[in-house]
């Protein structure tokens, strides 16, 4: 045993994770676990580029999406630390654009039929998505076009922060503030709040207080041109030839403007695991402490109430057995529960482009998964996105969890628990 593993178990994930590659559901996959801070598993398995055969490599960047909505919750709570803002200030005080809302009466129905809203967005709201702030793709009915018209592409355009904000203003709420859970632009704006109190680019507070005090030297919402050649493609399912075909994507020519802390990111598995680790020291990693270990702690308890429970999320039974904290999701029973895996408190988020990480404070462990698989994302798109055709890429996580936690040994688990 090799940190409570067992090296035969660790050795078959990448054989089977190759198969996909094989099979051609799947461009490449880069994996990495640690245990207590050591690495006990890495893979890079398959091409970055498949036209040019460029191999996957450890340092190998990728888009992550939602991934970043974790990091921009963490900022916010460092600010909360410092008495800079509280969970329950209305961020109309630092972003008047989003104050006197107007709410949809029915979410999928005319945006004039709308009713004023009956308090102020928190801080909190937007940590839980709970703000009434929506996204285009979740959404339904007339206020998916606006948000499209309104604010462009969620992960990259050109628009300046303030005409941003005003767009998203001139837009009502789909729900009330606080009545449900609502995945939409809540972590963007949650950024740009950063970036007002600072009084400084959002960008620029996370290179100076995550990315360089934890050594995350490739994570940015800009990749320079020296950099771009290990940015791993992005590959999605074609109909009409039943294979991947290169998505085109769009390349920045200096640092933008806008920067959606709910999705802009890019890092690769090096620099994200050096983020787990510090949630899973409780704010500390290599000597540097971001949080104190009780922030750490609040923002791995559930926020939802029962009711806002049972409201599926895309489709998806997600917290019934899930629970949601201030920018993470908390696995809370594993029985029969196909959205988690290893052990309960353990924090996720993933993006929507396939990357997946999870940090296990149980078993001390930290997952991290990469691929860059774009498959449609609607309103009910959830069971799609994890089963669907043209999605079988995706049917490669559950065999890299289970794999790993199949080689951790019973007799480790169960001292761990």
């Amino acid at each position: 045993m090799s940190h409570g593993f067992d090296p035969a178990g660790l050795a078959r994930i990448g054989p089977a994770l190759e198969s996909f590659v094989a099979r051609g559901e799947l461009a490449g996959v880069v994996t990495l676990v640690s245990r207590a801070g050591d690495v006990v598993q890495a893979e890079e398995i398959g091409w970055s580029d498949l036209e040019s055969r460029t191999p996957m490599s450890a340092d190998t960047l990728f888009r992550i999406a939602s991934m970043s909505k974790p990091i921009t919750s963490v900022a916010a709570l460092m600010l909360m630390e410092e008495g800079k803002i509280a969970l329950s200030d209305p961020i109309a005080r630092w972003i008047p654009e989003l104050a006197e809302l107007q709410v949809l009466i029915d979410p999928a129905g005319p945006l004039d039929r709308t009713v004023p809203a009956r308090r102020a967005i928190t801080v909190e709201d937007l940590l839980t998505h709970r703000s009434g702030i929506a996204y285009a793709p979740f959404s339904e009915g007339p206020i998916k076009p606006a948000y499209e018209q309104a604010l462009g592409d969620p992960g990259m355009n050109r628009m300046s922060v303030d005409a941003w904000l005003a767009a998203l203003g001139g837009l009502p709420l789909a729900y009330q503030p606080g009545e449900r859970f609502h995945y939409g632009h809540s972590t963007d704006v949650l950024g740009f709040l950063i970036g007002r109190i600072e009084g400084k680019p959002f960008r620029q507070v996370l290179l100076e207080r995550i990315f360089g005090p934890l050594g995350m030297n490739d994570t940015d919402f800009w990749l320079p041109p020296e950099k771009r050649v290990r940015l791993a493609s992005l590959y999605a399912y074609e109909e009409t030839s039943g294979s991947l075909a290169k998505v085109a994507t769009e390349m920045y020519d200096e640092p933008p403007a806008y920067t959606p802390g709910g999705g802009g990111l890019i890092s690769s598995a090096p620099d994200y695991h050096r983020f787990a680790r510090m949630l899973l020291g409780e704010g500390q990693f290599s000597g540097v402490r971001l949080l104190q270990p009780a922030t750490v702690r609040l923002m791995r308890q559930n926020r939802l109430t029962p009711a806002q429970r049972q409201v599926p999320f895309a489709g998806m039974d997600l917290w019934s057995k899930s629970g949601f904290g201030l920018g993470v999701s908390i696995a809370e029973d594993l029985t029969d529960n196909p959205y988690a895996c290893g052990a309960q408190g353990s924090m996720t988020w993933p993006g929507v482009f396939g990357t997946w990480w999870q940090a296990d404070p149980v078993n001390d462990l930290v997952l991290i998964y990469l691929i860059q698989h774009q498959v449609p994302v609607s309103a009910a798109s959830g069971s799609t996105i994890a089963t669907g055709q043209g999605a079988a890429g995706r049917r490669a996580l559950p065999v890299f969890q289970q794999g790993v936690y199949g080689a951790l040994s019973s007799r480790t688990r169960a001292s761990a628990e």
